[in-house]
């Protein structure tokens, strides 16, 4: 599937700020299953942008700075993605959640998307015992990988309320399980941390869903913003396997990978600083549109 994606973050500024300086982590990565065809990115106004390193997950960060007094900045990212990812299908010989914790432990990987760096709580997912007891109960250590991870994700969608005014972008993960609702953000993060407390690497997940669906399918929930879902790594054969737990569905061709992470704060989409006084608004606008043809 083709895929051209156009991600609009706009910033009003109540007076007008006189420098800004941003991380963006718009341009989506390289990964297993698509590949980037075009990108461009611009600012209005104008502003410096350069290539910087990610400091954490896996991320193509550009810095944009800002220094001409402004109201109100703009910032465009476009792309055009293919996407030929398979739906996973789980199997009896799967490796065990037992034998995928153990394999974890003792991974000598040491590059960034390593499993030994998503085993362990993070800023934003600290360890919880309600959330672990919870996930406990599709999580037999005997269980399949594959089989847990889809089962997990399946309850998720079906006990909790997808509810935009549940939860804002701080609220960590153990109120949005107490209220059982919230956003993607929020059941991406309490599925890993059961993950997690299990002992297995899980990673957090920011991109893009197709904005209109198949014919006949029903639209998947979180396609007007970025998208937020899970990966679990399920041993050096099978690599790491994604599923959304928003819409109980395995990560196939209607999700395109921008930036992953151990949480939301390794993998903003924009983050930064200005130097001003007054409040401001951020407003966001993503259309994924699905291509016949293309290449």
């Amino acid at each position: 599937m083709l895929y051209d994606i156009r991600h609009v973050t706009r910033f009003d500024y109540a007076r007008a700020v006189g420098f800004a300086r941003n991380n963006l982590r718009l341009k989506p990565i390289l990964w297993s299953g698509q590949e980037m065809l075009d990108y461009s990115l611009t600012v209005e106004p104008h502003g410096r942008i350069q290539p910087a390193r990610a400091e954490a997950g896996l991320a193509n960060v550009m810095r944009l700075v800002v220094e001409a007094p402004a109201r109100t900045l703009t910032i465009t990212s476009t792309a055009r993605v293919r996407v030929n990812r398979p739906i996973p299908f789980p199997r009896p010989d799967d490796p065990t959640i037992a034998e995928i914790a153990a394999l974890a432990r003792t991974s000598r990987d040491a590059s960034p998307a390593s499993p030994a760096s998503y085993i362990f709580p993070s800023p934003l997912i600290p360890v919880d015992a309600d959330i672990a007891a919870w996930c406990a109960g599709d999580l037999d250590p005997a269980r399949g990988i594959l089989d847990a991870a889809y089962a997990l994700a399946c309850r998720i969608q079906r006990e909790f309320d997808f509810d935009t005014g549940a939860t804002m972008v701080d609220t960590p993960p153990h109120e949005a399980f107490r209220k059982r609702g919230g956003v993607c953000q929020d059941f991406a993060q309490i599925m890993i941390s059961g993950l997690r407390a299990a002992g297995l690497p899980a990673a957090y997940v920011s991109g893009y869903l197709r904005t209109l669906p198949p014919p006949g399918q029903p639209r998947l929930v979180g396609a007007d913003a970025t998208h937020a879902w899970v990966l679990v790594w399920a041993g050096a054969e099978l690599g790491w396997v994604g599923v959304d737990p928003t819409n109980g569905i395995w990560m196939a061709e209607d999700h395109i990978v921008v930036a992953i992470g151990r949480d939301y704060s390794d993998i903003a989409p924009v983050d930064g600083v200005v130097l001003g006084s007054g409040a401001q608004q951020m407003h966001v606008s993503v259309d994924v549109e699905p291509l016949e043809t293309g290449a």
